[in-house]
């Protein structure tokens, strides 16, 4: 099963299964140019080349491994690949935590002491203040905004097109079962370390990169100013290098470079410079062939081959996937290299999508089995226009943060997207009446409540 494949069972319509295909289409595409973002920052700095070619480079490795991955082989590289990441991600986290606090306890050390006896983010905030910056513990968004964009990220995972798909490829259900519980418990981990992930960074960004004489910086500097991530203006002609807020900083730096800098910021040692790059390369690519495999299948299987030509070949569906990955490249290929924002904001973006358009079909496909495919068709346009149309608003066409909906960013109106699902859904399924038919009803029972599954066929 894909998404639009259940979609279109469930809710037994081709207009249901092709609305699903367009969802999975724009999801998959959001995601895609914050993933391609990332592949060129990982080339661009280690290969030495433009952030262009970086992205050129990590495109046609990305399409290589893809097309010749597949479906089993992207299922095995990816468990391969997450121990890679989580090991990256998480080593040099521990290591600046040693540095600064004697302590390798990521989760409570970065708000507990320094080893100089001060409160690190006490610390960070007085940096911030003397550099010029917002102070590190200031809200930066509005409570409100804060709350839906962790919802809509909550939310929209259980949308994902490209994780969900991930459960089809186990043998039993309790396969999949376990897998949900393990997937949730690793996110977790992951999601927990960031907050000191951001907090030893910036400390060491602060300290490291402010009144150092140009003609001194270390090689690392160099190697990122060839990426276009990094350049130095001297702006009152002194030859030192000022990282301050306002006007006068002299130092242009994206934020989307910071995992990838910091090790060699903090001077930490270089296999751990090697291991961020790893995993930096193994989340890039694992995830962007995850994306590819959607749209391609999405495109060929869920919309040309059941819809069109039922009878087409798997040799014929293959090659149209492969075109399919390529056209999707292609357009990864020019927003990583013209990203609407940050990576973080770019990929939030698609949870957006997710959140208003598939999460409330699934949920309601599954536990609600009087519900009409009039209803569910309604409710995933209603979802995604009006997340799509706020999103092109506010990210495209110039549309200001004062005019956020009840101060709600383009990042967190999933959530608002999914309630008017929701509310549509039913109130379209109670003008209509209609009930789906018996075998959609015992369908959505198996799927509840599986009984009698054996050992897949094929794996």
């Amino acid at each position: 099963y894909t998404i639009p494949d259940f979609i279109g069972d469930r809710y037994y319509s081709n207009v249901a299964r092709t609305l699903a295909v367009v969802c999975a289409i724009i999801i998959t595409l959001t995601y895609l140019a914050g993933q391609m973002k990332g592949v060129g920052v990982v080339f661009s700095h280690f290969l030495k080349v433009s952030k262009e070619w970086g992205v050129i480079i990590g495109a046609g490795i990305v399409f290589f491994y893809a097309v010749l991955g597949g479906m089993k082989g992207i299922t095995y590289t990816q468990v391969a690949q997450f121990c890679i990441l989580g090991f990256a991600f998480l080593v040099p986290i521990i290591y600046m935590s040693l540095l600064l606090t004697d302590s390798a306890n990521i989760f409570t050390s970065w708000g507990g002491k320094t080893t100089d006896g001060v409160y690190l983010l006490d610390k960070l905030d007085d940096l911030s203040r003397e550099f010029g910056f917002k102070e590190f513990t200031a809200q930066r968004r509005p409570v409100i905004d804060n709350l839906f964009i962790g919802l809509t990220l909550m939310l929209g995972t259980a949308g994902m097109p490209h994780i969900i798909i991930r459960y089809f490829t186990v043998p039993k259900v309790s396969d999949a079962r376990k897998s949900v519980a393990y997937t949730l418990l690793l996110i977790a981990i992951i999601f927990l370390a960031t907050p000191p992930l951001a907090a030893f960074s910036r400390t060491f960004m602060l300290e490291s990169l402010n009144n150092v004489p140009y003609a001194n910086v270390p090689d690392w500097f160099k190697v990122w100013e060839q990426t276009d991530f990094l350049s130095f203006t001297d702006k009152n002609g002194d030859g030192i290098i000022q990282f301050i807020g306002g006007a006068a900083n002299e130092l242009k730096l994206d934020f989307d470079i910071t995992f990838l800098a910091v090790p060699e910021i903090a001077n930490l040692p270089n296999w751990i410079v090697a291991l961020v790059a790893a995993g930096a390369l193994a989340a890039a690519l694992s995830t962007a062939a995850g994306l590819l495999l959607v749209i391609s299948s999405s495109i060929s299987h869920d919309l040309i081959k059941e819809q069109f030509y039922p009878n087409m070949s798997d040799k014929r569906e293959l090659g149209i996937s492969r075109i399919c990955i390529a056209f999707a490249l292609l357009i990864g290929i020019y927003f990583g290299i013209n990203p609407p924002g940050f990576i973080i904001q770019t990929v939030a973006l698609a949870f957006s999508v997710a959140a208003s358009t598939f999460f409330p079909a699934i949920l309601m496909g599954i536990f609600f089995k009087k519900v009409a495919k009039e209803g569910a068709i309604a409710g995933m346009l209603a979802g995604l226009i009006f997340v799509f149309s706020y999103i092109i608003y506010h990210e495209f066409m110039g549309g200001k943060a004062d005019g956020y909906w009840m101060n709600i960013s383009s990042q967190g109106i999933g959530v608002i997207g999914m309630l008017l699902n929701f509310m549509v859904t039913f109130v379209v399924n109670k003008i209509y009446g209609n009930e789906p038919p018996l075998e959609v009803q015992q369908m959505v029972e198996e799927i509840r409540y599986p009984k009698g599954v054996g050992e897949a066929l094929e794996h």
